[in-house]
C-alpha cells in the first residue's frame, strides 16, 4: 500500500529539482503530483502533474463500501423474513445494488469536496506555494524525505495511505 506524504515548496525551481529527486529516490512518475493556487497552476504546472480538486474517488470508494453493507443487511433481513420469500442470491443482488447506488451517491457528493490535501493546506496554497504531493512505498518516501529537506522543502503533517493504490 502507497502512502501520500506533502512538502511545501517555493517556486517552480525548487519543485523541479523536488520532482528529479523523488523520481531518482524511486517514486513512480504518476505518483507525484502537485497542487497550487490556480494562478499559478494555469501558467507553472503541466496538466499531467495536477491532483484533481475534489474528493470524487475516495468518496466513491466510501460509498461502494457503505452502500453494499447496506444493501447487504437489507437483504438478509428480507431473507430473514419469510412472506418476502426473498433467497440467498436475492440478498447477494441487494448488496450489489446498494454498493452502485451508494458509490454513486457519494461520488456526486464527493465531486463538490475539494480534496483532502487542498483542504488541509489551504493557506499554504493561498499563500503562494506549491504542494509537492508523492505517493510511494516507506522505504521510497524515507529515501527521499532528506534530499528533498535537503533542497528546501517542507514535509507538512500529511501522512495517509492512498485510496486507490
Amino acid at each position: 500500500m502507497k502512502t501520500r506524504h506533502v512538502y511545501s515548496t517555493t517556486g517552480m525551481d525548487m519543485v523541479k529539482e523536488g520532482i528529479r529527486v523523488a523520481r531518482q529516490s524511486g517514486i513512480a512518475h504518476e505518483d507525484v503530483s502537485l497542487i497550487a493556487r490556480d494562478d499559478i497552476e494555469l501558467e507553472a504546472i503541466p496538466e499531467e502533474r495536477k491532483v484533481v480538486d475534489n474528493d470524487f474517488y475516495p468518496a466513491a470508494l466510501r460509498g461502494v463500501g457503505i452502500g453494499g453493507a447496506s444493501g447487504l443487511l437489507a437483504g438478509l433481513v428480507a431473507v430473514a423474513i419469510a412472506p418476502i420469500g426473498l433467497t440467498l442470491a436475492g440478498a447477494g443482488a441487494m448488496a450489489l445494488v446498494g454498493a452502485a447506488m451508494g458509490a454513486w451517491a457519494s461520488a456526486l457528493a464527493g465531486s463538490a469536496v475539494p480534496d483532502p490535501v487542498r483542504r488541509k493546506f489551504e493557506d499554504e496554497i493561498k499563500d503562494g506555494r506549491i504542494l509537492l504531493v508523492l505517493d510511494g512505498d516507506d522505504e521510497a518516501l524515507e529515501r527521499v524525505a532528506p534530499k528533498l529537506a535537503g533542497i528546501g522543502a517542507t514535509r507538512l503533517p500529511f501522512d495517509t495511505p492512498t485510496a486507490l493504490s
